[in-house]
């Protein structure tokens, strides 16, 4: 399978209007979204450091204190 046709089956412009999917996200919004303390959305570099096994800016810090005791 090519790019592009990967592309038409996953392009999300396809599904963003539907009512469906918006309900599921708007569920796993309510249940692990922004609402609970702690939690926010990575930005795009963090992402790359969470899938590289680095951890995000939050935990690279936790483990810095816990290197110092």
């Amino acid at each position: 399978m090519n790019a592009k046709a990967l592309k038409q089956l996953f392009d999300y412009q396809k599904f963003e209007g539907n009512k469906d999917l918006d309900d599921v996200i708007q569920s796993v919004h309510a249940r692990y979204g922004m609402a609970k303390p702690k939690l926010r959305e990575l930005t795009l570099d963090e992402m790359e450091w969470v899938a590289a096994g680095v951890g995000t800016p939050e935990q690279k810090q936790e483990q810095k204190k816990d290197e110092r005791i």
